[in-house]
């Protein structure tokens, strides 16, 4: 006899935010709630993690990629299969590639937040965004131990 496990199941949460820093806000307060309703409750590491870099992203599109009259777009995916919450922000504005700012680059306060991101996500990346429009997406994976 054998038995049979059922499919984990996939979370996903997307939607479109006003390219504002309020915009950001509320992105960010949405995904720390999905988070924690897919089982990485609030205070634990993972979720702090995985907010975090959801808030730079978002900060550094509303920041860098604001194109006015145009929104950003937030996927956040959690996989049990792989235990990876993977969380992609989209802008319209595709000339302006994130880069790691240098001691070169880097001016007061600000600059620090793909280093947060570089520090605390397992990887990251930019690609040119999935629905052809214009723009590009800015992606980060965090492996969760226990995500289920």
């Amino acid at each position: 006899m054998t038995a049979t496990q059922s499919p984990l199941t996939v979370h996903q949460f997307t939607m479109r935010f006003s390219s504002t820093p309020r915009g950001a806000r509320l992105a960010r307060r949405l995904c720390g709630h999905r988070l924690d309703t897919w089982g990485i409750p609030y205070g634990s590491d993972a979720h702090d993690v995985v907010t975090l870099v959801a808030a730079e992203l978002c900060a550094n599109a509303v920041r860098h990629g604001h194109v006015a009259g145009r929104d950003f777009h937030v996927l956040l995916t959690a996989d049990p299969a792989t235990r990876t919450v993977r969380i992609e922000v989209s802008d319209t504005r595709g000339e302006r590639i994130p880069h790691l700012p240098t001691a070169t680059t880097q001016e007061g306060d600000s600059g620090r937040g793909l280093l947060l991101v570089e520090a605390l996500a397992d990887r990251w990346g930019c690609s040119p965004r999935a629905t052809g429009g214009p723009g590009k997406t800015v992606w980060a994976e965090c492996t969760i131990p226990g995500l289920s």
